[in-house]
């Protein structure tokens, strides 16, 4: 009897650490394995106690207050009946399941260690008789959790380096490979392919593949795709915190710098308009650069700048430079305009969507003028530019007319993405979460516009719901609490001649 007992309680701590570990290195995964933001900036704060607290709390609870032969069945029965059926079904409802990468893997061998010897050390120097053995048996179980994402951090970190090096020998190796590095507030991944897509007329690229835009992703990235194949590389460079752009300049040291708009996303990071600009200049930290092209609507001071790179504010271009674009006409259809290069205007046209892009556009034809591209050829690249995948995408299906802007999640693109919906005839319908990680303000003016344009309002995830609900109020409205929920919706109230704005996304930790 008392075997049984050591092995079910054994069983009960071994199954309820694993799946805690489970939580945590999911949620790790999600918020780039910063365990700062999991605790401090995660949406859903709520799972956080109702997967992770509460199961220890009540585990520890039934340890405490039961006769110790009877506690075992009792965490056995809690485990079996609520714990495991519920986080079933959380994981069966997550849109961004764990990926079982490398680093995962060795977290969770790790872990299972762990185990093991706690397993072993509870078999073999258990007190049955002692709930404070019990009890602190337990608590061994819960610290493996921890220890094992400790020890993985020190682990990744010194595998990181390795790569990171590996990355820095083959980029100073390429001698001859072009770099244009390019971040922003929003429209990286837009001006990296129309770059890349532009550059193509004339020579080899490769740029990183879809939002890659981490040190980490990058330093993977080089080391599996960049070689001597290719002419310039294009990478896109993104920022949680200060000094995130500066570690991927000195990694790529670029030759050309693209410093896009800066807005107020990501304004919960960085909290101030200006520190986000400090940021993005850090791009600038390159021993090799010889242009940067800075978006008109940034406003610089020269302390903005690292000291040891100041001299490469001389290096600044502002795009699209003064009085050089003119007739911009962006339907739902196409976007037209011209554009002066070398004293001379030039048209374009292309099925790229918002006037936004214009300014993409421009800042990639630009850099395609300074690399060698003639006129005709930046007109032809131009025409033949591909949406980029969710972001202002057009989507003709079932007689009716899809937006695609999922992966938009700024004010002033959102504002454009409604301004062309509004140009749709018929009845108009918008899918959102709102604006996440941007201040109150910009969601009540996302919301005001809203009421100006749409007939229906369908509002997913929670965030911002309550503020949405409470700002929407012409047309109908629906709040969609769960994404599972989508089809059934859309196909009861979406009829032929619609046109339908999918305008940000949020995964359901969102």
């Amino acid at each position: 009897m008392q075997t049984l007992q050591i092995i079910l309680n054994i069983f009960n701590f071994a199954v309820l650490a694993l799946l805690l570990a489970y939580y945590l290195i999911t949620n790790l995964q999600w918020y780039n394995y910063s365990l700062g933001r999991v605790l401090f900036k995660h949406h859903k704060q709520k799972w956080h106690f109702f997967y992770f607290l509460l199961p220890i709390i009540v585990t520890l609870l039934l340890l405490v207050t039961l006769p110790i032969k009877y506690s075992a069945i009792a965490v056995s029965i809690g485990l079996c009946a609520i714990y495991i059926p519920a986080f079933i079904l959380w994981i069966k409802g997550l849109d961004k399941k764990l990926v079982f990468t490398g680093r995962v893997k060795r977290y969770f061998l790790l872990i299972i260690i762990f185990i093991s010897l706690s397993s072993l050390s509870y078999y073999f120097y258990n007190d049955l008789d002692s709930k404070v053995s019990l009890v602190l048996c337990f608590f061994l179980y819960i610290f493996s959790i921890f220890l094992s994402v400790f020890l993985s951090h020190i682990i990744e970190s010194i595998l990181f380096q390795g790569y990171k090096n590996r990355a820095k020998r083959k980029i100073e190796s390429l001698e001859n490979l072009v770099i244009i590095a390019i971040t922003g507030s929003f429209g990286k991944t837009s001006m990296k392919n129309f770059v890349a897509e532009i550059l193509s007329e004339k020579y080899r690229v490769y740029r990183t593949q879809k939002s890659v835009n981490t040190l980490k992703g990058l330093v993977a990235d080089i080391n599996a795709n960049v070689s001597g194949n290719i002419d310039i590389y294009v990478a896109e460079a993104g920022a949680r915190a200060r000094g995130d752009i500066d570690s991927i300049a000195r990694l790529l040291n670029p030759q050309y710098a693209v410093i896009g708009k800066v807005g107020s996303a990501h304004i919960e990071y960085f909290k101030t308009k200006e520190n986000t600009l400090k940021t993005k200049l850090e791009l600038l930290d390159s021993k090799r650069l010889i242009k940067a092209f800075m978006h008109k609507d940034n406003e610089i001071k020269k302390d903005y700048i690292s000291q040891d790179f100041r001299e490469n504010i001389s290096k600044i271009i502002t795009y699209p430079p003064p009085d050089s674009i003119k007739n911009i006409e962006s339907t739902l259809s196409f976007t037209k305009f011209s554009m002066l290069l070398d004293s001379k205007w030039v048209d374009f046209e292309t099925k790229i969507l918002g006037r936004f892009n214009v300014d993409n556009i421009a800042v990639a034809a630009l850099l395609g003028f300074y690399l060698g591209l003639d006129s005709k050829s930046l007109q032809r690249a131009v025409a033949s530019l591909k949406p980029v995948e969710h972001r202002l995408q057009r989507i003709d299906a079932g007689g009716k007319i899809i937006l695609d802007d999922s992966f938009n999640g700024n004010l002033d693109g959102m504002l454009e993405a409604l301004r062309l919906a509004s140009l749709h005839n018929g009845r108009k319908v918008i899918i959102t979460p709102g604006l996440i990680e941007c201040d109150e303000a910009s969601n009540i003016a996302l919301a005001k516009r809203i009421n100006e344009v749409f007939d229906l309002a369908i509002i997913t995830g929670s965030l911002n719901a309550a503020l949405l609900d409470s700002k929407i109020s012409k047309p109908q409205k629906i709040i969609m609490k769960d994404k599972g929920e989508m089809q059934e919706i859309l196909a009861a109230h979406l009829k032929s001649g619609d046109l339908v704005l999918f305008a940000n996304d949020a995964p359901s930790f969102i």
